[in-house]
Formats: C-alpha cells, structure tokens, sequence
C-alpha cells in the first residue's frame, strides 16, 4: 500500500513471515492440513519507494513482526500521516510503541 506522502507499507502473514502461521510449511505439507489463510497477527515493513525502512528495535530486521491487528492499524495510521521530509520522526513514533 502506497501513500500521498510517498510511504508505503506491506501488511504480511502466512507461512514464513513473523506471525503465528510461520512455520507451517515447515514438514512440506502442513500448508495443506492447516488453513493458513488466516492469521491473528502479522508482519509489517515500511518502505520509501523501493527502499526498506528500518522500523525495527533489534537494529537487525527492517520488519516487525507477530503484530496485532490494533498494532498493524496504529503503524498505518502513523506512516499514512508521516511527514514525507521527515523520516526519522515517523520511524521514531513506531519505535515508542515498543513493539
């Protein structure tokens, strides 16, 4: 998803990225077994254009992950009203919510 202000973000879950589905294909066929199409939590990365933004606390990941959907909707609402000559800002207010 792409915002006016020249942010985006990408909104992910299932096997392989950081929410509670992630490991489901872990034995080959589990993807088959288990209805991973629904999750309880997610994983979210913040972009400039083509570029990943460093959302993350650890200094490791650009993304945070197992979020909840009210933490996935409070980083949209933060990126989607950033500033857009004012990045460190935006990434400063997801970092508050100490995630």
């Amino acid at each position: 998803m792409n915002f006016e202000n020249g942010f985006g973000i990408s909104v992910q879950w299932g096997t392989f990225n950081y929410c509670e589905k992630k490991n489901l294909g872990a034995d080959g066929d589990e993807e088959t077994k288990t209805n991973r199409w629904e999750s309880n939590s997610a994983e979210i990365a913040v972009f400039e254009g083509e570029r990943m933004i460093n959302i993350s606390t650890d200094g490791i990941d650009h993304v945070i992950g197992w979020l909840s959907t009210d933490d996935v909707a409070k980083i949209i609402a933060i990126v989607q009203s950033a500033h857009p000559d004012n990045e460190e800002e935006m990434v400063e207010e997801i970092k508050e919510l100490g995630l």
